[in-house]
């Protein structure tokens, strides 16, 4: 039944002179004791001898022990092995078949042994139990001893002060320790893989209450495998005799490693699916590489590493082909860490453009289109990730103990590398953890690219935009203007908003506000022609309504292009604006003594839906009178209605009038206008003057 000591003091044994608990065992067997004098007479007669054979003592005291329970064919043989004991000393073991009082043959067990009192008498003393009893017992005891020593559990039995008494070859395997090892020793001293004070406490706790611990988890690293973690499922039980006398504790162990690890392995993948999920959801949610690469180290940061950062290779933003040997000039896009560290200190600055060598761990990713890992750094691989010995010892100050870089591909082009560090987390960089980097990082790629190739097209569209607007005339007669274009935010492309400023023979002036309907490229260019062409029909000194016709008819031969429009001429001499309106919002004239308001005039339809006609009104513009011409992304938004942005432009103006018509502009687009706007604005103040 393995191996065990019983013998020890302390170890839950009665020590000379105390109390001794009965056993139960005896009970179990229920073993007769009975005693005859040298003649064979029976002279006790205990009460179990009673239950065995069925004679009560005053039935069995003084008769003939044979006679009483041998049956007469077995008499010789009976009185044979009791001369024998009587005359050598010698005991005598075996089975043999007695009659009971019910007349019946029973199989009893005997001990026999010789006796001699104080004055040289001698006596037989008989132990006896029912054979079937022990053969019960001994069944029970071999099936217990077979199956403690060939069980694959590991179980072991600890005495009320919680030192091994017994332990079986399955446990010795899975602590790597003999079982002399274990024996007479306590959880602490044998257990020093575990917390083994938890251990102890659980223990008393099953010794105290009787209420078994069961399943329950265990991890740790054994001497017999130290560089892997294994783990166990522990169950503790009290054990009690027949009386109730606790007698220790039961300790079963299953070695369950591999469906811990198989839990964990799920677990890890769980994990790391729900990282993707969570890119899918926040990485590439704008058109903006800064806000992007953001999103990305917001996301691996903590989950993945407590230091991230995104290097975004110069050439590339630069529209150039990424190098692939000598050192690389990186430009530092983002940088998050889970706490403020000198890891987060050692990182490049967000913004600026940092080189690094030919021998840094970065470059080397980049260059192979490979990540590459270091599962445990030492000084002398933080010299090769940091881009310089200060940072170096930064990143030792701070703990970096594993690196990973990762590079950042799309459509088969290396854009730059996203490099983590851990210091908190105590678990290396492993293979698993490469993998669910690469799969961020090929998806924010992505992102980044379009990005990249969104920020280069709405740069161009924006500098078309930008060359094809005028700059306002320095001197118009009887005319102060401001003017202003604001794009659209980040998120949106570039649209087609202009202004013209335009100064015509006989001190007048063309005032020309216009929005070409959708956005980039094919908007700016077709701005551009529309402009062009309004600068040509003005010259004409047209009406603004056949200045509009002429427009409308050319917007027809341009394909797929509709705008609005609102033209202007403004006469000083006579003190007048002839205006027309092509679908466009109405202007604003602020008075100089009054309040801002609507002009109420005829609306028009845009340019490019053809066969229409335009009208002209007439308003009275005398000095410190102002008109304001503006297009719809000053006043449309998806969460307002036109109406209500509509009084807040009038309230701004209002607020402002007799001011400096910049500060007015300034004043009106910082009101209307928030910062990433979804479309982009073109607005013209103009204040007659004498």
């Amino acid at each position: 039944m393995g191996t065990s000591e019983s013998s020890r003091p302390g170890h839950g044994r009665p020590v000379a002179g105390a109390a001794v608990p009965p056993s139960g065992l005896l009970d179990l067997l229920s073993v007769a004791a009975v005693v005859l004098d040298a003649h064979g007479r029976v002279v006790f007669w205990s009460p179990k001898a009673e239950e065995l054979f069925g004679y009560a003592p005053e039935e069995a005291l003084g008769q003939f022990a044979a006679q009483l329970l041998v049956h007469e064919e077995n008499w010789d043989q009976v009185i044979n092995l009791f001369s024998k004991v009587m005359e050598s000393g010698a005991d005598w073991a075996g089975a043999f078949p007695i009659r009971h009082k019910g007349g019946g043959t029973r199989l009893v067990e005997f001990r026999n042994m010789r006796l001699l009192d104080d004055r040289g008498n001698t006596y037989a003393l008989g132990l006896a139990a029912d054979q079937a009893t022990v053969e019960q017992v001994e069944r029970d005891v071999a099936l217990s001893a077979r199956l403690v020593s060939q069980s694959p559990i590991g179980l072991a039995i600890l005495d009320p002060d919680l030192r091994y008494l017994t332990v079986n070859p399955a446990l010795e395997r899975i602590h790597g320790l003999s079982a002399a090892e274990h024996l007479g020793r306590r959880i602490g001293e044998v257990l020093t893989f575990l917390d083994a004070e938890a251990v102890e406490a659980r223990m008393r706790r099953v010794l105290k209450t009787g209420e078994p611990v069961s399943d329950r988890y265990v991890v740790g690293q054994p001497p017999a495998d130290p560089d892997h973690e294994r783990a166990w499922s522990v169950s503790y039980y009290r054990l009690e005799d027949s009386t109730g006398r606790v007698l220790g504790v039961a300790n079963s162990v299953i070695d369950v490693t591999e469906r811990h690890q198989a839990a964990v392995e799920a677990a890890q993948a769980r994990h790391r699916l729900a990282v993707i999920a969570k890119a899918s959801a926040s990485v590439g949610t704008t058109l903006d590489v800064d806000q992007t690469a953001h999103e990305l180290a917001d996301v691996v940061v903590p989950d993945l590493a407590d230091v991230a950062t995104v290097h975004v290779l110069d050439s590339v933003l630069r529209g150039r082909p990424a190098p692939n040997e000598g050192a690389a000039r990186f430009c530092v896009v983002a940088v998050t860490a889970a706490d403020p560290s000198e890891a987060g200190r050692a990182a490049d600055p967000p913004g600026e453009v940092a080189t690094y060598d030919s021998d840094r761990l970065l470059t080397r990713c980049v260059h192979a289109r490979q990540p590459v890992l270091v599962a445990r750094t030492t000084p002398r691989d933080l010299r090769c990730i940091a881009r310089d010995g200060e940072a170096a010892l930064l990143l030792e100050a701070a703990g970096v103990h594993s690196y990973l870089a990762v590079p950042l591909v799309a459509r088969g082009e290396v854009l730059g590398a996203l490099d983590l560090k851990r210091t908190r987390n105590p678990a290396p960089f492993d293979d698993d953890d490469v993998l669910l980097a690469c799969e961020l990082a090929a998806r924010a790629a992505v992102s980044i690219d379009n990005a990249r190739w969104y920020q280069s097209v709405r740069n161009t569209a924006l500098t078309l935009q930008r060359r094809l607007l005028p700059e306002p005339p320095t001197h118009l007669p009887g005319l102060e203007i401001a003017c202003r274009y604001q794009p659209a935010g980040a998120a949106s492309e570039i649209g087609g908003d202009w202004f013209d400023a335009i100064h015509l023979p006989g001190d007048k002036t063309a005032l020309v506000v216009g929005d070409v309907m959708g956005s980039g490229i094919n908007a700016a260019a077709s701005m551009g022609q529309l402009r062009s062409a309004t600068r040509a029909f003005t010259e004409l000194d047209l009406a603004p309504a056949e200045v509009l016709r002429h427009l409308d008819h050319l917007t027809e031969d341009v394909e797929q292009t509709i705008a609005t429009c609102a033209y202007c001429v403004h006469d000083p001499h006579l003190g007048h604006c002839h205006i027309s309106l092509a679908g466009h919002l109405p202007p604003v004239l602020i008075r100089a003594d009054g309040p801002a308001r609507l002009l109420d005039l005829p609306t028009g339809a845009p340019l490019g839906v053809g066969g229409v006609t335009f009208e002209t009104t007439t308003i009275d513009f005398r000095p410190g009178d102002q008109l304001v011409l503006y297009t719809d992304g000053l006043v449309e938004t998806r969460s307002e209605p036109i109406d209500a942005r509509l009084d807040t432009l009038l309230d701004a103006l209002t607020a402002t009038r007799g001011k400096d018509l910049g500060e007015t502009c300034d004043r009106v687009l910082d009101t209307l206008r928030p910062p990433g706007g979804e479309d982009d604005v073109a607005l013209l103040i103009a204040r007659a003057k004498p």
